[in-house]
């Protein structure tokens, strides 16, 4: 795997399954995404998956039902699987292995919190105090999930994340927000994080997933967040943390195939990242698992069937079809690259020479359309000879071509024990 941060070295995760190294971000092979006119899709989330729904990453994960290209060899689908909406990609190439109306935009309750990490982490150091006052939690919602922060106590920043992803602290996450210049202010940043990363589906009401009207998102965004989040470290720590010291006490991870329970037991492989569950959008859980070198990321919203634990089983069953899919069936469609990663690789060069222009070079695979717009026109660029002016994409202080591959450094499952 190609790494994602130049100069970093890479290093066996614990357990010794998966060798990562830090790599280029992103593919020089990509364009700056085209603008499209489309009128914008209702942020009410309907009944029933609509006949036609976005086709950012591809034409067939705009379509209703289940889109799997297994051909011969390849595992059939998990039969019992509920979920109103999931999807089954690869983590590193973008590649979607197969999905389920991928686009129906739902309540997607804490796992929006991805979308929220992903955003404000990497603005303040994680030694940085902050002194709660009482307005730092005002406007949480009724029967909000807490980790317990007082006012007029001091928290490090590193400890309210804790709160964040190990108990969904609604608390945690209205200090954070409030940090960062306030809640509408944080939702204003979110929504355009979404907006850079294609997510499309995504209307940010509330930065906590608390059910707001008019909140929607998609199983293919909140695998967008996930995949941009993995991508800093912190992220990765807090999101694969199992137990850990808050205030006089301990916490433990709520996302069960991480932490395990009665009826779950912990997946071997997992490493993250965010589950949910809300009134509105029932439960919904974003995973990311490794095995036998390939990292896979699942999302599932809503199974309709009412067991404990459903969402992690039902993951669990996605995940294992996919570990055993990977190389014997034809992908639906792919994640698509955030639009300003795109713009930042992109330098005045010469012209493409004749290896160059179809966007291979040590990267392998050429370059191909990755998205397309709800009123069909393409979001994405196939190839560097396609820029107007022979402009050659290339990587920020890098001398080589890389395809789509978006590689997840040092990703390893943190099993905190007491």
């Amino acid at each position: 795997m190609r790494s994602v941060s130049p100069g970093s070295v890479g290093r066996r995760a614990r357990g010794g399954s998966l060798l990562v190294t830090s790599a280029a971000l992103l593919s020089a092979a990509l364009a700056t995404p085209v603008a499209v006119a489309a009128p914008a899709p209702s942020t009410s989330p309907s009944a029933t998956p609509p006949a036609g729904m976005s086709t950012v990453g591809g034409i067939r994960l705009g379509r209703p039902g289940t889109q799997a290209d297994l051909g011969s060899g390849a595992p059939v689908l998990p039969k019992d699987v509920t979920a109103r909406s999931w999807i089954v990609a690869d983590a590193e190439s973008g590649e979607v292995l197969a999905a389920h109306n991928a686009h129906w935009r739902l309540p997607p309750a804490s796992t929006l919190k991805m979308l929220f990490a992903d955003t404000v982490l990497p603005r303040f150091p994680r030694t940085t105090e902050h002194k709660v006052v009482p307005a730092d939690l005002a406007g949480m919602g009724a029967g909000s999930s807490v980790v317990g922060i007082k006012p007029n106590r001091t928290y490090t920043v590193h400890d309210l994340w804790l709160g964040v992803f190990l108990r969904s602290g609604n608390d945690a996450v209205h200090v954070l927000s409030r940090m960062n210049g306030g809640i509408r202010q944080t939702v204003e940043d979110m929504q355009a994080h979404a907006d850079d990363l294609q997510a499309l589906d995504t209307h940010v009401v509330s930065p906590d997933g608390y059910d707001a009207p008019q909140q929607v998102s998609s199983a293919y965004d909140l695998t967008l967040f996930a995949r941009s989040g993995l991508q800093k470290k912190d992220f990765r720590d807090y999101c694969s943390t199992v137990t850990a010291t808050f205030g006089s006490g301990e916490i433990r991870n709520t996302n069960r195939l991480l932490s395990g329970d009665t009826d779950v037991p912990v997946y071997r492989g997992i490493a993250g990242v965010k589950n949910g569950n809300t009134t509105d959008a029932g439960a919904t859980f974003t995973g990311v698992a490794e095995r036998g070198g390939h990292v896979l990321l699942v999302t599932v919203m809503n199974p309709e069937r009412q067991e404990h634990n459903e969402v992690y089983k039902e993951a669990a069953r996605l995940f294992d079809w996919g570990f055993q899919a990977v190389g014997k069936v034809q992908p639906v469609g792919e994640l698509v690259p955030p639009k300003s990663a795109a713009r930042a690789t992109a330098r005045p060069g010469p012209t493409p020479s004749a290896g160059q222009a179809g966007g291979t070079g040590t990267g392998g695979a050429p370059s191909k359309p990755v998205a397309v717009g709800p009123s069909g026109g393409r979001r994405g660029v196939g190839i560097a000879g396609a820029v107007a002016g022979g402009l050659l994409v290339l990587l920020a202080g890098g001398a080589f071509l890389v395809n789509r591959r978006w590689p997840v450094p040092d990703l390893v499952r943190r099993r905190t024990r007491p």
